[in-house]
């Protein structure tokens, strides 16, 4: 008996020695995100390493911005991810306490009155929370794993954030420029039908369409200019960039399509075994278990204390003793406490199995937009946009031909740029859908689905010109 209880002495002595990790626990946050991401995160502690991001983040400006890169600066260069950063310190300094020994309280009194003095001394130590500290070390073990689980979702939710308004912002910058050719084309054809009915030669009817379909282009240039700034404005925001940085620049357009559509295997295991808001429920509800056996264990004594006392009168011999405080269970005997635990870990139980069902059907419901995204970009890659192209060879022969005038020209061109500008959409779409179904599969929830989102292309004023 006396080695168990020996050895139990050792262990919570070593355990009173728990100290700050070198890492602060970060290393797990970024080998977490570089798994899920591609992209190691950084966390900025000191003026070197904040000089050093700063450097980083001027040499991948130096270049049109590429999607990796994009989130390369926002892992180091956001300041609202830095500052979540800051809670898995706090996690680390509770856990570190957790496995201290709790301080000792020393009391002093002193009485007089009547020549009479009269001293109190006592030294009181907490038995129970020395008895229960290496339990309320593990629980701060697990709290501390917890918010590191919560550090590495912060990231890879940052990125997938970055990803999609990197796709937005390149798209919306693509759109605006075919629409500037719809604007231009619908200038000339209303500057033509102007002149035309002037001369005699041209119906008021027929020079009111163009005219109408010039004041829709001219909206629709707008609302492209304002959405190509606002997606390059959030980009911006996610980025953490500011002064000069702004300008960075962005490719011309989109990454290609894909050969072929990617098939996970093993979709919903993968989301179970890697999601990290799968991982944090099931920490939570681990910690809550331990919670728990030490709510059970100590449900009768509440309060412990026992310490050294020295009392002492002038006039007298100093008198030693000892002291303890115990509260009694006269009114509360734990059952309250017992029930409230275990409420609260059947809560967290069904809030896994909540979270386990949800990542499940994500995981589906992205991967049938994905794939359907991916069917819409190759319908118009290899059938709208191919067979746009050919229409407007016909029509240019036969205008060559004079077969036609050259309003028709004109319609045919601006029916094409909607069939690029349809494309464009599509793509983007699909880039989003992917983004969607990386991040549902080891990430988190990855929000709305992209199908549908509106755009400066909708409502695109092609049909004006019938």
């Amino acid at each position: 008996m006396r080695p168990a209880v020996a050895a139990a002495a050792a262990s919570v002595l070593l355990a009173g020695c728990a100290s700050f990790s070198e890492d602060g626990g970060f290393n797990k946050v970024s080998e977490l995100t570089k798994e899920r991401t591609g992209q190691a995160v950084t966390m900025l502690r000191t003026n070197t390493d904040r000089e050093a991001a700063q450097d980083r983040v001027a040499e991948l400006l130096a270049q049109p911005l590429t999607a990796d890169a994009a989130v390369e600066i926002a892992l180091v260069n956001n300041r609202g991810l830095q500052a979540k950063f800051g809670e898995m310190g706090i996690s680390e300094a509770d856990f570190v306490r957790a496995g201290r020994l709790p301080n000792p309280v020393f009391s002093f009194g002193r009485l007089s009155g009547g020549g009479d003095v009269e001293i109190d001394r006592a030294m009181l130590f907490n038995v129970l929370g020395f008895l229960t500290m290496p339990v309320a070390s593990e629980v701060g073990q697990r709290r501390f794993e917890q918010a590191q689980f919560q550090a590495a979702s912060d990231a890879v939710g940052l990125a997938a954030d970055v990803r999609r308004a990197y796709f937005d912002a390149v798209s919306a910058q693509e759109l605006l420029r075919y629409f500037k050719q719809v604007k231009e084309t619908a200038d000339v054809s209303n500057e033509l039908a102007k002149r035309m009915l002037q001369a005699g030669n041209f119906n008021k009817l027929s020079q009111m369409r163009e005219q109408a379909f010039h004041a829709d282009a001219t909206v629709q240039l707008a609302r492209a200019q304002h959405q190509a700034t606002a997606d390059k404005e959030r980009l911006t925001r996610l980025l953490g960039l500011s002064g000069e940085q702004v300008n960075f620049r962005l490719p011309d357009r989109l990454p290609d399509l894909p050969r072929q559509p990617t098939e996970p295997v093993d979709a919903e295991r993968i989301a179970l075994e890697k999601r990290l808001d799968v991982l944090m429920a099931r920490r939570n509800t681990e910690a809550t278990a331990r919670s728990l056996g030490l709510t059970r264990a100590t449900r009768f004594v509440n309060v412990l204390e026992v310490g050294y006392q020295n009392k002492s009168e002038t006039g007298r011999p100093r008198s030693n003793g000892y002291e303890i405080e115990l509260e009694l269970p006269l009114f509360d005997f734990g059952s309250t406490r017992a029930a409230r635990a275990e409420a609260t870990y059947m809560q967290a139980v069904n809030r896994t199995a909540e979270v386990a069902v949800n990542a499940r059907s994500e995981v589906r419901a992205s991967y049938s937009a994905y794939l359907t995204a991916y069917e819409l970009a190759r319908h118009y890659r290899d059938e709208v946009v191919p067979l746009r192209k050919r229409i407007s060879e016909e029509n240019l022969l036969r205008y060559n031909g004079m077969l036609i005038s050259v309003f028709e020209l004109l319609a045919d061109a601006r029916e094409q740029v909607a069939g690029v500008t349809g494309y464009v959409q599509a793509l983007r779409d699909f880039w989003v859908a992917d983004t969607n179904l990386q991040t549902s599969l080891t990430g988190g929830s990855p929000g709305a689905s992209a199908l549908g989102r509106p755009s400066a292309g909708e409502g695109a004023p092609a049909s004006a010109a019938h």
